[in-house]
């Protein structure tokens, strides 16, 4: 098993046993939090969306039911201690990193929310990270980036690799359509790699390290990375600055709680045993491996013949987002379990067949028939009967029947859908017009009867 970290705890204090599900719901907090400016006037600043996720849906993934599960070893009292600030801003100064940790009250209100209404979702983060923290450090470390960032994740989506925002940014990394094209995602209506850990934790260490040569100061980086390089750019032309606490009054409300946060983030995930905040315990996950597939296959295929559930699959591959791994477009990655990938290649024909039909039924072909149905050509003898009646008791009266009819094309129409509408055939139009093929004009006459 793996453990998010170890405590040592003194003077433990026993309690009952709490129920667990009890434990685990949060009360959804605020998405805005209260802090004083400058002039020391009380003022409200928007919350990192994560900060506002339910609990609830971070501990129904299936990675979590899989993996992770309540700590019950210890008789911890669930109060969250409060602390001195000195003694805040010695631990902050303590953590070994490259990008400054300053103390001030706006910190300091978000790690109060970190560690009291938001303690459940931490614990489950303290278990996730040992699912997705290894796959950032090596992304990060390949562009020689600080390893904290990779509490990034933490604000950007509470470590859920399905989180959509509410302007649709995606995954981990909570990245935008445009900035994931441009850093080579690809997005398409089967596949977002956003969703991928891998593929969007080296976008994400590529983008930050951009955004550094650009800006060279990481607290400004953070803050770029939340909001745009453009509105930060902005704010330091308005404010003739270039210190993030100097051009923060500068910034859009989510962004003046973004770098923040993200201090208050490398906080909790360091001394959260100092505020009675109990990690989940995470199993460790089986090992995985990569195949390449170059046809069609969706997940129930998989899970059929191999033995597996199609949640596990998911999960395995959330960057495809039908359930169909799309290897007919271009060779596709498939990940499964490690002892699973001998079984596939053994299976392969049986897995492709299985279903086949009825699960990838797009077609690739189809005729059309231009012969209208019987149904539609054979009047009933009561309906013509009746209007034939109310024909005869009409003072303005039809015109013969005899004479030939004309109607105008519409704009998208074709020869089928007007022969239709006018209970006649393709084959008739095409004789009383001379028409050869299918093609027609929008706006012209043509003749019905």
């Amino acid at each position: 098993m793996l453990f998010a970290g170890t405590c040592t705890m003194q003077a433990q204090v026993e309690v009952e046993d709490e129920d667990e599900e009890e434990y685990y719901e949060d009360d959804a907090p605020d998405s805005k939090i209260k802090v004083k400016n400058a002039k020391g006037e009380e003022e409200e600043i928007d919350l990192p969306e994560a900060m506002s996720t339910d609990v609830d849906s971070l501990l129904n993934l299936y990675n979590t039911r899989a993996y992770l599960h309540p700590d019950t070893t210890y008789k911890w009292p669930d109060i969250n201690p409060i602390y001195d600030k000195d003694v805040y801003k010695l631990r902050l100064s303590k953590l070994p990193t490259v990008i400054e940790m300053p103390y001030n009250d706006i910190v300091q209100r978000f790690i109060d929310r970190y560690s009291s209404d938001l303690r459940h979702s931490v614990a489950y983060m303290l278990g996730a990270q040992n699912l997705y923290m290894p796959i950032f450090e090596e992304a990060l470390e390949s562009y020689g980036l600080p390893l904290e960032l990779k509490y990034l994740p933490v604000i950007e989506s509470a470590l859920n690799p399905r989180a959509v925002s509410r302007v649709g940014a995606t995954g981990l990394w909570q990245f935008m359509i445009t900035t994931a094209k441009r850093y080579g995602l690809k997005i398409n209506s089967l596949v977002d790699e956003r969703r991928d850990p891998y593929k969007a934790s080296y976008a994400a260490a590529h983008y930050l390290s951009d955004l550094y040569k650009i800006f060279g100061d990481w607290n400004i980086v953070i803050a770029a990375y939340n909001c745009g390089p453009e509105k930060i750019n902005k704010a330091m032309h308005r404010s003739k600055k270039k210190d993030y606490w100097e051009i923060y009054n500068y910034l859009p409300q989510e962004t003046r709680g973004y770098v923040p946060a993200f201090i208050a983030a490398n906080y909790i995930m360091n001394y959260y045993c100092d505020h009675n905040i109990r990690p989940m315990i995470a199993d460790l996950p089986v090992k995985t491996d990569t195949i390449e597939v170059n046809r069609d296959i969706h997940f129930e295929q998989i899970a059929a013949v191999l033995g597996m559930e199609v949640d596990q699959i998911k999960s395995l591959n959330p960057q495809y987002r039908r359930k169909i791994v799309n290897g007919n477009s271009q060779p596709s990655t498939l990940r499964l379990p490690s002892d699973m990938i001998t079984k596939f290649i053994d299976n392969e024909d049986s897995v492709y067949n299985y279903k086949n039909e009825e699960l990838l039924s797009k077609r690739t072909e189809v005729e059309v028939d231009d012969e209208m149905p019987m149904f539609r050509q054979t009047r009933h003898p009561y309906s013509h009967s009746k209007r034939s009646s109310r024909s005869k008791r009409n003072k303005k009266g039809k015109k013969d029947r005899s004479r030939g009819k004309s109607v105008s094309i519409k704009d998208g129409d074709t020869l089928s859908e007007i022969a239709a509408r006018n209970h006649t055939t393709v084959s008739k139009l095409r004789k009383l017009n001379n028409i050869k093929g299918n093609n027609i004009r929008a706006g012209k006459k043509i003749r019905i009867k």
